[in-house]
């Protein structure tokens, strides 16, 4: 009778899509799925946008734009309450999508309803409403980029990615005419653009806030939970989701503190740039501004090996964002190389800022504390490019916008410098007895 041979132990194989690594190749894929529908998604954006200021400036002149901007400022702010109040309800899936479904919806209202010839008033409504569930959205694709990868360089990579696709976007509808076939082509490109967002939201990661722990069928050993701990469970439930999340107030402050201070002649750029050097300055300032979005990665990370806290990169990244502004009025390089270094500054301090709140979020409320933090950035951006125009003269333009970057610099030098010298100093220990 034959004897068949022993069986030798053969050992498992690791999965082909994970690596050694938490996370692994699986992390990357997601990290690399929700840059490419953050890319498109913004990319559509930015077109689209760009295309109905003009057509707003065709239409009804520079106030009917300054209508339709303000309305724009307006909804970014009010998304972060409304993102507060759906994110304690609802998982990242399905605030995702919502988001994605309303702003898609719209796009293509707002701008069919101008080019229909609606009064400013309904479209500027359309607007708020449009840049609530866009900045809902945004913030839902933030806390899924932390959820993957928490560092400082992957928020920032995201980040630049989406300002640098954002003027790639808006320089490409500067030369479309606005007519015929282009028109139709916008429109699909403006609406279809979320498609890769609603995709992404189907392997979302960041779950309900509210989730009931323990509530399943089976716990602990296999017991069943009875009724009256469900009940319980439910209560607390619903408790802790009614209660209003603890917001970081001093960082927000700070962060619309330096984006008051430094993102008024970026933000501003597109005019200022025409103004000093002419229209056809515009498109090289878009490039520059682009290539230092690219270049702020590495300078984040160079950043991070000198371990500095906030108080003191943050206020260097808006010097940054200004010091081009000093030469600009002299030559068009210099306008150049002030939105290069803007490009680079106001991203790497867009994303560690990002970085910075999510890290330090409670469970549950990342969504949240990140639709805050780009409300207050607007808002600090809101009443900079209200105020610059006012401080800023027309027939000197080029001296005064040199003298104002050259103030707000100085302030925000001597903040970061003294934030620096307090954070080195030795700290005396208390002596027995006294009070800590």
């Amino acid at each position: 009778m034959a004897v068949a041979p022993p069986r030798t132990h053969r050992p498992a194989r690791p999965p082909r899509h994970r690596s050694v690594t938490p996370g692994g190749r699986r992390r990357a894929g997601r990290l690399r799925e929700l840059m490419v529908s953050g890319l498109v998604d913004s990319f559509g954006l930015a077109l689209g946008w760009t295309v109905f200021n003009l057509v707003a400036v065709e239409r009804g002149g520079l106030a009917l734009a300054g209508l339709f901007n303000a309305a724009m400022l307006v909804g970014v702010m009010l998304s972060a309450p409304v993102t507060g109040r759906l994110a304690r309800h609802l998982p990242g899936r399905t605030l995702l999508l919502l988001a994605a479904g309303t702003e898609g919806l719209l796009r293509v209202a707002t701008l069919a309803a101008l080019l229909a010839g609606y009064d400013g008033r309904v479209i500027a409504a359309g607007i708020v409403l449009m840049h609530v569930a866009a900045y809902a959205g945004f913030a839902a694709m933030r806390a899924e980029v932390a959820a993957v990868d928490a560092r400082p360089q992957a928020m920032t990579r995201y980040a630049l990615s989406i300002a640098a696709v954002e003027a790639a976007g808006a320089g490409v509808a500067a030369l479309l005419p606005l007519h015929g076939r282009f028109l139709i082509a916008v429109f699909m490109v403006y609406a279809l653009s979320l498609v890769p967002t609603v995709l992404t939201a189907r392997r979302a990661r960041v779950r309900d806030a509210g989730t009931i722990p323990g509530t399943g069928p089976v716990t602990g050993a296999g017991a069943p939970l009875t009724r009256a701990a469900r009940r319980l469970a439910r209560r607390e439930h619903a408790r802790v989701r009614s209660a209003r999340p603890r917001l970081p107030w001093p960082v927000l402050a700070g962060g619309g503190t330096v984006t008051l201070l430094a993102a008024g002649p970026t933000l501003l750029s597109v005019a200022l740039a025409s103004e000093l050097h002419g229209q056809q300055a515009v498109a090289g300032a878009a490039i520059a501004f682009s290539a230092g979005c690219l270049l702020s990665s590495s300078a984040v990370t160079a950043v991070d090996r000198l371990r500095l806290p906030p108080q003191v990169t943050w206020p260097m990244w808006g010097v940054g964002m200004l010091a081009g502004w000093l030469l600009a009025p002299a030559h068009l390089l210099g306008l150049f190389a002030a939105q290069l270094l803007s490009g680079l500054s106001m991203t790497a301090f867009e994303g560690g800022m990002d970085a910075r709140i999510a890290r330090d979020a409670p469970p549950g409320t990342v969504t949240t504390v990140l639709a805050w933090s780009a409300s207050t950035r607007a808002l600090g951006g809101a009443v900079a490019v209200r105020l610059l125009p006012a401080l800023v003269a027309a027939p000197a333009i080029g001296l005064t916008i040199g003298l104002t970057s050259g103030v707000a610099a100085a302030a925000l030098a001597a903040a970061a410098l003294t934030a620096l010298v307090c954070s080195r100093l030795p700290r005396r220990a208390p002596v027995r007895g006294e009070k800590r």
